[in-house]
C-alpha cells in the first residue's frame, strides 16, 4: 500500500535515493567484528573440510615407507538469502510536497531496517550456536563438546560444564583452544584473538581484560590475561546477542565464521505507470555461517 497524503504530516523530498546511501554507511556493522567477509557469484558457496595426514610413523631400516591418504570430511554450505524492503508514495503526495521535511525520516527508516536485519542474521549464528537444531557441515551445532574427527574421537569448543564469564573461564577456554587438533588428531597451533560478548557483560570484560592485577582477589598477583596479551584483539560488544551471560572467543583458525556477499546493498526508485505512485526499494543478498568450528570457543553461561 502506498503512503498517501493523509499519512504525511509534511511532504517528501524527491532526492530520497541519493540520501539513502549516506545514512546506511554510518550504521555500525557489529557483524564485521565476528565474521570474515568474502564475495560470491553463485547461488550458494561450499567449503570442504579435508582430513590431511596423520602423524608420521617411524620407518624400520630396510622397510618400505608407509602410505597415508587424505579424504574429504564434510562440506559446509552457505545458501544466500535475499533481504529487501520497499515503500511507495502516491502521485499526489509527491506532487504536493514542499521539499524539506520527511525525506530523511523515510530514508533513515529504510536504512535502519536493512541494517538491523543484517545484524540480527549475523548474530543468530552465535545465538543459535548451542542449539542442535542448527547444525553445520560436521552434523553438530557450532559450539559442542563432541565435534567428530575423521579418525574417530571428538573435540570440544565449549566447556563440559557451562560457566559464566570470569578469569578462570577465559583461561580454560584459551587452554582448550591451544589443544585443538585437526581431523587426523594432530595438534594445531591456534590461539584466541577476540572476546565477543553481549552488552550485559561489557563491564565484566573491561575489568578482566584491562585491570593490572587479578580481578576479585586481594592477592598481589598480576592479571595474566592482560600482561601476556592472551587475547590480542581485546573484546567487542555485540548488541544483537540475546543470551545475557553467553560469551565467545574467536580464534585465528582460517575459514571459521564467514559472511558471503552475493549482491551488495542497492537501492532503486521508479514510477508506476498505472497509479502514478513512486516506489522505492532496497535489496541485498548475503549469507552467514561457519566452515570450521575451531574458529570459535564459547560458553552459554551458567
Amino acid at each position: 500500500m502506498a503512503i498517501s497524503r493523509a499519512q504525511l504530516a509534511k511532504e517528501l523530498e524527491p532526492g530520497l535515493n541519493a540520501l539513502f546511501g549516506l545514512e546506511y554507511s554510518k550504521y555500525g556493522d557489529e557483524a564485521a567484528e565476528i565474521f570474515e567477509s568474502e564475495s560470491s557469484d553463485r547461488a550458494f558457496e561450499e567449503e570442504v573440510m579435508l582430513s590431511g595426514f596423520g602423524a608420521a610413523p617411524t620407518k624400520s631400516e630396510g622397510a618400505g615407507v608407509e602410505y597415508d591418504s587424505a579424504t574429504e570430511v564434510y562440506t559446509a554450505r552457505y545458501t544466500h538469502e535475499t533481504v529487501a524492503m520497499a515503500f511507495a508514495l502516491t502521485e499526489e503526495a509527491v506532487e504536493d510536497n514542499l521539499y524539506d521535511r520527511l525525506s530523511n525520516r523515510y530514508t533513515r527508516a529504510l536504512a535502519r531496517s536493512m541494517a538491523h536485519s543484517k545484524q540480527v542474521k549475523g548474530a543468530s549464528i552465535l545465538n543459535n550456536g548451542f542449539n542442535n537444531n542448527f547444525t553445520g557441515g560436521d552434523g553438530k551445532e557450532l559450539l559442542a563438546t563432541d565435534h567428530p574427527l575423521s579418525v574417530g574421537g571428538t573435540f570440544s569448543n565449549e566447556p563440559t560444564t557451562a560457566t559464566d564469564l570470569n578469569e578462570t573461564a577465559l583461561e580454560n577456554g584459551l587452554i582448550t583452544i591451544s589443544q585443538f587438533t585437526d581431523e587426523r588428531g594432530l595438534i594445531v597451533a591456534l590461539r584466541g584473538r577476540k572476546l565477543v560478548i553481549p552488552a550485559e557483560l561489557q563491564f565484566v570484560a573491561e575489568r578482566l581484560m584491562k585491570s593490572e592485577g587479578r580481578v576479585g582477589t586481594a592477592d598481589n598477583d598480576i592479571n595474566a590475561l592482560r600482561s601476556s596479551g592472551a587475547i590480542p584483539e581485546g573484546y567487542t560488544v555485540n548488541h544483537f546477542l540475546t543470551d545475557p551471560d553467553a560469551f565467545f572467543i574467536l580464534t585465528d583458525a582460517p575459514n571459521g565464521l564467514k559472511h558471503f556477499t552475493r549482491a551488495p546493498l542497492r537501492t532503486a526508485m521508479e514510477g508506476e505507470f498505472n497509479t502514478g505512485n513512486m516506489r522505492f526499494k532496497a535489496r541485498e543478498r548475503y549469507s552467514f555461517g561457519w566452515s570450521d568450528p575451531r574458529g570459535i570457543y564459547g560458553s552459554p553461561g551458567a
